[in-house]
Order: C-alpha cells, then structure tokens, then sequence
C-alpha cells in the first residue's frame, strides 16, 4: 500500500504478444507507451514475487501482474469522512457528499476507502456496501478478511436495515407512511436507472419527518438495494430529490462543482451483528 493506494492486479489472458509493453500498450490505451516505460523504469510493474518487469518481459499466460494506479491530477473534495466506530472487524464511515466509496474514474486518492486505509494505516480494508458519489451518510467497512463474509452475507440475506433522508418537494394526496414498489431497468444512459412495466424488483417505504418552506423532509427506507432506487422512486412520483442532476433528467456533468449536493443522507443502518447477535445501530451526524 502506498498512501493509502493498493496495487491492481491482472492475470495475462491467452495471447500472442511477443513482449509486455506490447499487450499493456494494446490493453491499457488510456495509459501511453511512455507513462508504462516510465512506470516499469521505476519498479512499479512487479510479478506475483515482486520482481520488477520490463518492457521486453516475455509475454506469458497465466502471469500474474501487479501495478499502481496513477491519476497526473486530481481535484481535492473539500469535506472530510469521520470515523463512527471501529472494532477489529468493521470500520462505520460517515461519507460526505462528493466522496466516491471506492477510486474509479477520475477518482483515486479522493475516495473514501483510500482516505481510510491511509488515515488507519490498513490495507485490507473493503467496503461491504456502498454509496454514491453524490449521497452522503453511513458506510460500514470490512477489516478483517476471516469475518468478511459474515458480515457480506448479511446483505445477501437482507438482514440490514437502512434508513435515509432526503428533501423533495410536497406529496399531497398520499397517507404516509406508504410503500412504493416498481420495475426499474437500466437506463437510456449507462449511469442511469428508469422504471418499466412488469413485476416489481424495488420496493421503498415512504414516511414525513418534517415540511421545511417550500420542501418536505422525507424518511426512506429501501427494502431492495436497486442502483439509484431513492432517486427512481422519488423522481417517479413528481418529487425529485433536490440538487439531483441524474432524475428526472440527466443533466451535464458539473465537474468538480460542489455548490449543491444531492439531499440525500443515508442516516442509519442497523444489523444482526453476525459473530455476537447483538443488534448493531449506526447512525450518521450529518443533516441535510
């Protein structure tokens, strides 16, 4: 780990390149030539053993090869994570909003789960689940690798209850709390989630908190985990989340402005502690 930042990895997949740069060049077009000669110059491209490659390695199938990430710039997010709680187990984030959960993209430094391994100095750290970019609130983190699945297995079983906030606009006519459920697909974007007729694969749990001016505060309880779900749902009955620059419509990408985050806090998450049975409840200290 190198401030925070573990090696990629790959295994070389059956091919006919005569040496390594060829297949990295060929692989990799976002990287050039140059950076990869620059890159193994500096030792940073190593096999399984740790022995520095050079750009006339053989190609071999089967190599295993690792190598560092590296973004030439990048834009600090100018709000901070905090740490909820740690054991030798989990790790309880509260993620700001900007903050992506893991690098991609032009992300790498500038992600919750490097900021973390470089703050608590532990590689082995992984989140368990995530959030978007844009939604702010609790992130639970695996530290452990021999109790990870235990704690994994508490999503795939839905066993976890989350709770979120969001501020939209007025709902007149319903009686809350109400349940919300629909069909939702991917999108006519790669980024984007829409509904669609047929059986339904999302379902939310709608409640008031309280009327703030012209916007309402809204409690969200998702009992599926769709991409996107809150911001579907929300969007779908007239009331998008405000500041959301995906629903109803995709709007252009606003680069590194941080002007108006999305109203959206996952506020709590609670859950079966699955080595002790103790009911764990986690909540975030951030409002919208």
């Amino acid at each position: 780990m190198r401030d925070g930042v573990t090696p990629s990895y790959l295994w070389l997949p059956e091919g006919d390149w005569q040496d390594l740069i060829g297949f990295m060049v060929a692989n990799y077009p976002a990287v050039t030539e140059v950076q990869w000669r620059e890159r193994m110059a500096r030792g940073d491209v190593v096999d399984a053993k740790g022995t520095p490659l050079r750009p006339d390695s053989p190609y071999r199938r089967g190599l295993r090869i690792f190598y560092y990430r590296e973004l030439e710039e990048e834009t600090p997010i100018p709000f901070e994570e905090a740490i909820l709680y740690q054991d030798e187990h989990i790790v309880v984030a509260d993620k700001p909003h900007f903050l992506p959960t893991i690098p991609t993209g032009r992300f790498l430094k500038e992600t919750l789960l490097v900021r973390l391994r470089r703050r608590l100095g532990i590689e082995d750290l992984v989140p368990i689940h995530r959030l978007d970019r844009e939604t702010a609130g609790v992130v639970v983190l695996s530290c452990n690798a021999n109790s990870r699945g235990a704690y994994q297995s508490l999503f795939q079983k839905r066993l976890v209850q989350k709770e979120y906030e969001a501020l939209a606009g007025p709902l007149p006519g319903r009686e809350f709390p109400f349940h919300y459920k629909s069909r939702m697909v991917e999108g006519d974007k790669f980024f984007t989630m829409k509904e669609a007729p047929g059986e339904p694969n999302s379902e939310t749990t709608i409640d008031v908190i309280e009327t703030r001016g012209e916007h309402v505060l809204y409690r969200l309880w998702p009992h599926t985990g769709r991409q996107h779900q809150l911001r579907v749902h929300l969007s779908a009955l007239g009331i998008p989340i405000v500041n959301d620059a995906f629903y109803p419509v995709a709007l252009p990408c606003k680069g590194d402005d941080v002007s108006q985050p999305l109203k959206l806090l996952a506020r709590a998450i609670g859950f079966p502690d699955p080595l002790t049975d103790e009911w764990r409840w986690f909540e975030s200290r951030r409002r919208l």
